[in-house]
């Protein structure tokens, strides 16, 4: 009987591969990061990230309208002000760079799901995720901060508020701010597996986010943990976050895979700096076929169970994705 078994049959054809593929990526699954840097006339292509750029808002209308010709609806907001201090109010302040994107935005589109960072490692001089004493970081305190920084973007129209900072309780923290303040609209997607990965290098090059001391390994994840990250999700998920995020991607799909299985809520995977600026190294020197090894990514953490994907590749999905349709 096995004999008369042939899979080949099922990969004869493109159309018939097409119809019998277990696995679709769709524009509908990609988050796009932008870097909003303070300043004017502001388009600068990132060292070592070929075609990612830092914007100044004056410059962001028509990165924001290619998007939305790709059919590309949902960004992610990292800011970049112009200067950081020890308290680290320029992330929720009415005048910071983040909260005045947003404004921009809901002046000039209504057909954009915007996604803010809530992090401190862009405003506070020392670079870690939160309040420092004693050259210890503090969880509880950091809390509070980090609340002031998801209502003020909520108050300028964000959709989604996404905590970074991996303090225990920021979600429910998030959560009851927000509530108390009548953004029950604003969702969470919350960093809830972020990884203390060697991969966010490049980021840390863009946002000028370098820990001035130590590392993040005592608030981010042991690469070593899976049981650790599902536990981190049940607890998120029963704080009231609204998606969940597991960061890198590439390097841990497993965790994507176990939290796919276990938890009937929207995971989303951030395929990240390190992961885009590796790729591309190889593309540049000629070592891969860029649309090949693009399409293989994404996919692959589709395959391992995200709903949703943020990427730096996202435009470059789209017009794949085209090409082969």
């Amino acid at each position: 009987m096995s004999e008369k078994i042939r899979l080949r049959r099922l990969r004869r054809t493109d159309l018939i591969r097409q119809l019998t593929a277990e696995t679709n990526v769709n524009v509908n699954d990609l988050v796009y990061p932008i870097f909003i840097k303070e300043g004017r006339k502001i388009k600068e292509e990132i060292t070592n990230m070929p075609n990612i750029y830092r914007y100044s808002i004056d410059t962001l209308d028509n990165e924001i309208e290619e998007l939305k010709n790709l059919g590309i609806k949902t960004i992610i907001l990292f800011g970049i002000p112009k200067f950081k201090n020890k308290s680290g109010d320029g992330a929720y302040i009415k005048q910071g760079i983040i909260q005045k994107t947003i404004r921009h935005l809901r002046e000039v589109t209504n057909d954009l799901t915007i996604i803010t960072d809530v992090c401190l490692c862009q405003y506070i001089n020392h670079g870690h995720c939160g309040v420092i004493k004693n050259d210890k970081i503090l969880n509880d305190e950091s809390l509070s901060v980090l609340s002031k920084i998801a209502l003020s973007h909520a108050e300028e129209g964000a959709d989604f508020v996404a905590p970074a900072a991996m303090m225990d309780h920021q979600v429910r923290t998030l959560r009851e701010g927000l509530d108390k303040e009548n953004y029950q609209d604003t969702g969470i997607l919350s960093y809830s597996a972020k990884y203390a990965s060697s991969l966010y290098q490049p980021f840390r090059n863009i946002a000028n986010s370098h820990p001035m001391f130590g590392d993040r390994e005592s608030y981010q994840m042991n690469i070593t943990n899976s049981k650790e990250a599902l536990r981190e999700i049940d607890i998120d998920i029963h704080e009231g976050a609204d998606i969940i995020m597991v960061k890198p991607a590439l390097f841990y799909l497993d965790i994507i895979s176990k939290a796919k299985n276990r938890f009937d809520i929207p995971i989303a995977a951030y395929n990240v700096s390190g992961e885009y600026a590796m790729i591309m190294s190889g593309v540049q020197n000629n070592l891969l076929d860029k649309n090949d090894v693009i399409f293989e990514t994404i996919t692959s953490i589709k395959r391992a169970g995200a709903d949703i994907i943020i990427t730096y590749f996202a435009k470059d999905i789209v017009n794949i994705l085209k090409n082969k349709n």
